[in-house]
């Protein structure tokens, strides 16, 4: 039984060649046929040779942040030789990248989907001075972990919930968290700083805790970024994260549960908000509630110098980490200097509009 014409041309009704030759009309539609297949693989080609050209650039801003990180420890080391390359200071700017360093781990999570989150510096103080209240320090370092942790969750609970299941904008509702946080922790505090007592907590924080020279906080920071780098590049969260910020939308219909996965990516950033308190709690050995004042400033330039797209679809862990280093550079050079914050914040400002200039331009490479 032959096929009808318009089926043999297409070959078939799912669109795949046929199976009896003879039915397969021949002529001018054997070269159409021919030539469609030809543009397939050549548009394939290209499409592929596009992601190659997409990685080249992303291994390129890499080794660029690399340089400049290069950079800067040459500047710290010609400009104040004997502090900015003593060993403690190194230490020191290791241990401050990384209490800010978890948080952009999540913030590029939170980024990559399309969304954004200005709470982060909040959450962190909220969480910092409940876990440091008496009542919470009389269960020593199990109860200060796990009150920073479980508050952090909860405030990303909140900000998931609104944003996924109650359609607010991610601008507005985490602008509400952070007033609401900041106010909380504010209340909780009476504007006091909020002593810790507890050793097991305040050891961590002295060069004895070292191992092999790296203090703890180090250690918590590369392990969330090796684990925030697995998420985001070998499973299927991070492939889902990705198709939510690209095209939400597609994602939907391509069977993803956009809302539950944005619910989960806040989720996440208050949990990498709630470890960051701890790290806090244990560099001040205090809470208080001006703890991670613009800290979503500095975690979300941190993300975007490092090359995570603010518009979402595209996220480097990478990237944030040596975006971080970047910056809490800068910052240490600052201080040892003795220049003023304002030239500091200025060239933190610069730096920003450049990426965001640099990923303009690449997109539009890209598109050509």
């Amino acid at each position: 039984m032959k096929q009808p014409a318009s089926e043999a041309r297409q070959g078939g009704p799912d669109g795949a060649a046929g199976s009896e030759p003879s039915t397969q009309p021949a002529g001018p539609t054997a070269h159409t046929t021919s030539g469609t297949s030809a543009a397939a693989s050549a548009k394939s080609g290209t499409e592929k040779g596009g992601w190659r050209a997409l990685g080249l650039r992303l291994d390129v801003r890499n080794l660029s942040l690399l340089g400049v990180l290069a950079a800067l420890i040459i500047v710290g080391g010609i400009t104040k030789p004997d502090q900015f390359l003593d060993t403690n200071n190194l230490q020191l700017v290791l241990t401050q990248a990384s209490v800010i360093g978890v948080v952009t781990v999540g913030m590029t999570f939170v980024i990559t989907s399309g969304g954004i989150d200005l709470s982060v510096g909040a959450i962190v103080a909220l969480s910092s001075v409940w876990a440091t209240t008496l009542a919470t320090q009389e269960y020593g370092f199990a109860g200060i972990l796990f009150t920073a942790v479980v508050v952090g969750l909860g405030c990303g609970l909140v900000n998931g919930l609104l944003i996924a299941y109650g359609g607010m904008v991610p601008f507005i509702a985490t602008l509400a968290m952070l007033a609401s946080a900041r106010g909380l922790a504010l209340q909780i505090t009476d504007g006091k700083t909020q002593i810790v007592t507890v050793p097991s907590v305040l050891d961590l924080g002295v060069p004895d805790a070292y191992i092999l020279g790296i203090p703890p906080l180090v250690l918590v920071f590369a392990a969330v970024t090796v684990i925030g780098w697995l998420v985001l590049n070998r499973t299927t969260f991070g492939r889902r994260t990705v198709a939510v910020g690209g095209n939400a939308e597609a994602a939907r219909l391509a069977g993803i549960d956009v809302r539950r996965q944005r619910l989960y990516l806040y989720l996440l950033s208050g949990l990498c908000c709630g470890i960051a308190a701890f790290l806090l709690i244990i560099l001040a050995g205090s809470g208080q509630n001006t703890n991670g004042n613009l800290y979503e400033l500095d975690a979300i330039a941190a993300a975007i110098i490092g090359g995570t797209l603010l518009s979402g679809g595209r996220g480097t862990i990478v990237g944030s980490v040596l975006g971080v280093l970047v910056f809490t550079t800068i910052t240490n050079i600052f201080a040892l200097n003795n220049l003023q914050s304002d030239v500091q914040q200025i060239a933190k400002g610069a730096i920003i509009v450049a990426a965001v200039l640099v990923q303009r331009r690449t997109l539009r490479n890209g598109e050509a």
